[in-house]
């Protein structure tokens, strides 16, 4: 299996440290979306990261159907759980994860236009977005801490949910460290972070300043 990429996806780190974490091997191809002969549009018509190539020649994406995917081939430790009510919770976390992802990547995309080009209220709107699912997060594992359930997103079990949560949280690190301060404003998503990145698959897939 081949899994094209970008080095400061969110989403296709996820999916990278899903394999990691699976112990399942992928060969990684590095893209340029820019890139006239960059392959992702032959795999995926949206164009977009991540595409995961099967031995087949067939193609997955996006980034939550690659991670069940690759979950599901390997029975140990399964990262998105059987148990039905688990399962709802964690998907429930990725799916604002990747929400907060969503904006902050639009939120970036419209800064990096010459300042004349830029849509103030767009900006405003998307990071709007991005502060408020990162208060609910944060406030959301408040209430774990207080259940006793101090370490991971749901439960006590390391799970789909933390991935996903720390993908974004790396890349909201990378974009906006200097307008959003998680230990400061968001000390229970700063405690998961700092225990996310003593594992090898996040400090493997760390995103790089560009």
């Amino acid at each position: 299996m081949k899994l094209l990429y970008t080095v400061n996806s969110p989403y296709a780190r996820k999916v990278r440290i899903v394999a990691a974490e699976k112990h399942i091997e992928i060969t990684l191809q590095e893209v340029v979306l820019a890139d006239p002969d960059c392959p992702v549009k032959q795999y995926n018509p949206l164009g977009k990261v991540p595409v995961l190539i099967l031995a087949d020649g067939d193609s997955l994406y996006d980034s939550r159907v690659i991670a069940e995917y690759l979950d599901n081939r390997n029975p140990v430790a399964h990262l998105i759980p059987k148990d039905n009510s688990s399962k709802s919770a964690v998907r429930r976390w990725e799916a604002l994860a990747d929400g907060v992802c969503d904006a902050a990547v639009a939120a970036m995309l419209e800064q990096r236009k010459t300042e004349a080009m830029q849509d103030p209220a767009l900006i405003l709107k998307q990071m709007d977005k991005v502060t408020r699912g990162l208060s609910a997060l944060n406030d959301e594992l408040g209430k774990n801490h207080e259940l006793g359930q101090n370490k991971w997103c749901v439960g006590d079990t390391f799970s789909l949910a933390d991935i996903a949560v720390g993908c974004m949280l790396g890349y909201v690190n990378l974009r906006f460290s200097s307008v959003i301060n998680l230990a400061a404003d968001y000390p229970n998503l700063e405690r998961l972070h700092t225990n996310l990145l003593k594992r090898q698959s996040f400090k493997d897939s760390l995103p790089v300043a560009s």
